[in-house]
């Protein structure tokens, strides 16, 4: 008890200000509406204010979250996708090719150089396997070299190295996919045979043939288009589909019967 008045004595003049204002404003505000309307409005201007960067902050920090959830719902449609009844290769009823997608974020990405890789954050754990196919949610990205138990390194298709079967999407007619280490919006597709009737901006797509990736994924876009040396055969530039600089979500695809179809050569 002592306290408090030694206290309320020693704060006497600053209590007395405060209890002053306060009537003061009491008093300004119960009879001046137009007072009372101003202070209710910037209330209310400062709380909304506040609301809206909790709900923006709130929205930063779930944007990881959203992000995980959207990728995954992705990985589950193209599963249905590449393993639906329209997408299926039959050799028989009991021969039917189908493929496991398993989603991955990329770690390290290099496009700058002649022969370019890709570090994601998936692995043997992850049943993984060098051969499998990558793609982006737009078109192909290149192909598994290496594998640890957590990670794995794709050869990117910005890879001279890199080699893939690709066909016009419009008449079929097959070639061979390189890149030639200089454009990195650009690969070019060759052996294509000249009575191909190739348009700018034709759709070219994975053929099937290396059960690598399902046929008809989507690589990109004819640019432009001459003949070879032999002027047998026509040399396609493409246009990339997927953004190489800018790729952040993978999906790795595992084609569940190579294994048994590859032992067919041995």
């Amino acid at each position: 008890m002592q306290r408090i008045i030694y206290f309320l004595t020693r704060n006497k003049d600053f209590i007395l200000f405060i209890s002053l204002l306060s009537i003061c404003l009491s008093i300004n505000l119960n009879y001046n509406e137009y007072n009372k309307s101003k202070l209710l409005n910037s209330s209310n201007s400062f709380f909304s204010s506040m609301y809206n960067t909790k709900l923006t902050i709130s929205k930063y920090f779930n944007l990881e979250y959203q992000n995980r959830l959207l990728t995954e719902e992705n990985r589950k449609l193209r599963y249905q996708i590449y393993n639906s009844v329209d997408s299926l290769k039959y050799k028989s009823e009991l021969e039917k090719i189908s493929y496991d997608v398993t989603s991955a974020s990329v770690i390290k990405n290099s496009y700058s150089y002649s022969n370019n890789f890709i570090t994601i954050d998936v692995g043997k754990k992850d049943s993984i396997e060098v051969d499998n196919g990558v793609i982006s949610s737009k078109g192909v990205v290149g192909i598994i070299d290496k594998t640890s138990l957590n990670y794995s390194r794709i050869i990117s298709i910005l890879n001279t190295n890199f080699l893939l079967n690709a066909k016009l999407k419009k008449s079929g007619y097959f070639g061979v996919l390189s890149w030639d280490g200089t454009n990195i919006n650009r690969v070019q597709l060759k052996d294509i045979p000249k009575q191909a009737n190739v348009v700018i901006g034709d759709t070219i797509v994975t053929g099937g043939n290396s059960l690598i990736f399902p046929k008809g994924i989507l690589i990109g876009y004819v640019d432009s288009f001459k003949l070879d040396n032999s002027e047998n055969y026509l040399e396609l530039e493409i246009n990339l589909a997927t953004d190489m600089a800018n790729i952040e979500n993978l999906y790795v695809l595992n084609n569940n019967n190579i294994k048994e179809i590859n032992s067919l050569d041995e």
